[in-house]
């Protein structure tokens, strides 16, 4: 592949697809909750309970999907998941009870974690020596169409009606079906790699660093919820900081991320340098934790300043360990493999982000400033871990290839 920053054929075609069905997600997840509960009129907490089941049960697909991807191919498996997600989508639409709720719910799940499977598998093939680099440059414009999609979500949330909130959940499943037609016309169908005769379906599950390294991403994953739940719930019951705050630190953290991403992730690649980006994460969590707990001990018009500046630290660190994750994630995974390992590095991430409210609110509110700093101690921990991991890995996988090649001789001289 060329060194060139500019993406080529495939690349753009992921960029515009990506982006195309981001923008119905910033649509879609801004409104949702308000429409099961406002216009379905199911309780909030059966919402919670159904969403939280479809999460659950949708992490089974991970490993399953990026096996059918190595297999037959990573395109086929990403345009059968957001065939899927179209028609979960525009599903909801017509739902009355929670039963049917949750079912819904949970085969868009399942179809969202193929997706990230496959989608995965794509970008490993379509990023060529530098799919870490691609990936952090794919985040910029998927976080871009994330935040067009919530501003234009507002329009409908301001509205308030049933029609409003049908036209967000259609334009989210024609989000999908576009993508989806312009991976089939612009998307090379890459063939499946060969692999070696001692692999197996579940052979992720039994590379101990990068599982590791999984679990590892997961807990620091923890760190996308401090600002988007945390931060706003702190903000409104600890300080007396103006209403408009919660939306400049969602700002300011979505500004930092789309600025700076592509160019720190072309400088995060190899899993030595990704160990690195991510120790770094993790001691500016360090900092920008311990900021946003001095929200509640500063006057008025000093925590809206002081909150930003947290965010703004906090971003960096997000940009770090992002980069970072897409360093080793792509980077310690076998070429012939890479949905499989993607799929279980999707699995880890959403497993973390489904026990993140739970952690950070009965944690960290619980314990105030003390729950604060502890939670920034925590990342520093986990990011301490980053280099050490990533050494590991990459002894393991010139130990294998050195096995491999020592049989490979013995079998032409024997």
């Amino acid at each position: 592949m060329s060194n060139s920053s500019a993406p080529h054929g495939p690349q753009r075609v992921l960029i515009v697809a990506s982006f195309v069905s981001r923008v119905g997600n910033g649509l879609f997840n801004t409104a949702s909750v308000l429409y099961f509960t406002l216009v379905v009129h199911l309780p909030a907490d059966r919402v919670g309970v159904g969403l939280t089941i479809a999460g659950l049960v949708g992490l089974l697909a991970g490993v399953p999907a990026g096996n059918l991807a190595d297999r037959y191919g990573p395109r086929t498996v990403w345009l059968t998941a957001l065939a899927m997600q179209a028609a979960t989508m525009a599903a909801f639409v017509v739902i009355h009870d929670w039963v049917t709720f949750t079912l819904i719910a949970t085969l868009d799940r399942l179809a969202a974690t193929a997706g990230g499977a496959a989608g995965g598998a794509l970008i490993a093939r379509a990023g060529g020596e530098r799919p870490a680099a691609f990936r952090a440059k794919l985040r910029t414009f998927v976080n871009l169409g994330v935040v067009l999609g919530t501003l234009g979500a507002a329009f409908a949330v301001s509205v308030g009606t049933r029609p409003a909130y049908t036209a967000l959940i259609l334009a989210n499943a024609t989000s999908f079906a576009c993508a989806g037609l312009i991976a089939l016309i612009g998307l090379p169908n890459y063939r499946p790699l060969p692999r070696p005769e001692e692999h197996h379906r579940w052979a992720v599950l039994s590379d101990r660093p990068y599982v590791s390294f999984v679990a590892l991403y997961g807990a620091m994953g923890l760190q996308y919820q401090t600002v988007s739940l945390l931060l706003p719930i702190w903000l409104s019951a600890h300080t007396d900081a103006p209403r408009w705050t919660v939306a400049a630190v969602y700002a300011v953290n979505s500004g930092v991320c789309v600025l700076l991403q592509s160019r720190i992730g072309s400088r995060v690649e190899t899993p030595r340098q990704g160990g690195r980006a991510f120790r770094l994460a993790g001691l500016l969590f360090l900092v920008s934790c311990p900021l946003m707990a001095l929200t509640a001990d500063v006057p008025a018009w000093i925590a809206p300043v002081l909150a930003v500046l947290a965010v703004v630290v906090h971003s960096l660190g997000e940009v770090w360990e992002s980069s970072g994750g897409y360093a080793l994630g792509f980077g310690l995974a076998p070429d012939h493999a890479q949905g499989q390992y993607q799929g279980l590095f999707g699995v880890g991430f959403d497993a973390g982000q489904a026990l993140a409210p739970a952690v950070l609110t009965t944690a960290v509110l619980g314990l105030g400033h003390a729950g604060w700093l502890l939670l920034g101690v925590f990342f520093a921990a986990v990011g301490a871990a980053g280099p050490p991991v990533a050494a590991w890995a990459e002894r393991a996988r010139r130990s294998d290839e050195e096995e491999l090649a020592a049989v490979g001789d013995h079998e032409r001289t024997g």
